[in-house]
C-alpha cells in the first residue's frame, strides 16, 4: 500500500503457523485475552466477537493495578 501521507508505516510480520491455527488465536475471545495487551501492566479482561455478516467485537482492556480500563468496540 502506498500513501503520499509520510507518516505512514508499513509492519509486516511472517508467522510460521498454519493459517487456520493463526485465525482462530486471532478471533476466539478466549484467546484473544491472552494476547490483547498494551504492555506487561496491562490486560484484556473479556472480549466477545461475532464474525457474522453484521455481527459486533467488543473487548474490555485494564490496568493490572486497577488504576483506569477502557471498552474498545
Amino acid at each position: 500500500m502506498e500513501t503520499n501521507n509520510k507518516n505512514f508505516i508499513t509492519i509486516k510480520t511472517l508467522i510460521n503457523a498454519p493459517v487456520a491455527f493463526v485465525w482462530k488465536k486471532w478471533t476466539t475471545p478466549e484467546d484473544i485475552i491472552q494476547w490483547n495487551a498494551a504492555s506487561d501492566d496491562w490486560h484484556t479482561t473479556k472480549a466477545e466477537n461475532d464474525l457474522r455478516p453484521g455481527g459486533s467485537f467488543s473487548s474490555r482492556m485494564e490496568a493490572k493495578d486497577g488504576s483506569f480500563g477502557f471498552d474498545f468496540g
